[in-house]
């Protein structure tokens, strides 16, 4: 049974930071690509950062140079490290495994950037 756990989101201010963890189990979490997605409501899904198994990143362009994406094979974890929030970054971020045909989602954990 495969598992993403999400944990690390809250409520902050403007200009503060977060790191989200997502910690998969029944997957070869180092053939996956991870990725980190978020949802307001009324609006789709979107995705925010990227990391392939090879380590090659990719990022929206409303979160560059303030997000950082990483991840830690031994521990079957992804990380996203978030600088400088502002309120357009409030929303359900979600954890993605992706390989192949295979796509995996976390239950969401909640980010609230206001003053």
């Amino acid at each position: 049974q495969v598992q993403l756990v999400e944990s690390g989101g809250g409520l902050v201010q403007p200009g503060e930071s977060l790191r989200l963890s997502c910690q998969a189990s029944g997957i070869i979490f180092s053939m996956y690509a991870m990725g980190w997605y978020r949802q307001v409501p009324g609006k789709q899904r979107e995705l925010v950062a990227q990391i392939r198994s090879s380590g090659r990143t990719n990022y929206v362009d409303s979160v560059k140079g303030r997000f950082t994406i990483s991840r830690d094979d031994a521990k079957n974890t992804v990380y996203l490290q978030m600088n400088f929030l502002n309120p357009e970054d409030t929303a359900i971020y979600y954890c993605n495994a992706n390989y192949n045909a295979y796509y995996y989602w976390g239950q969401g954990t909640q980010v609230t950037v206001s003053s």
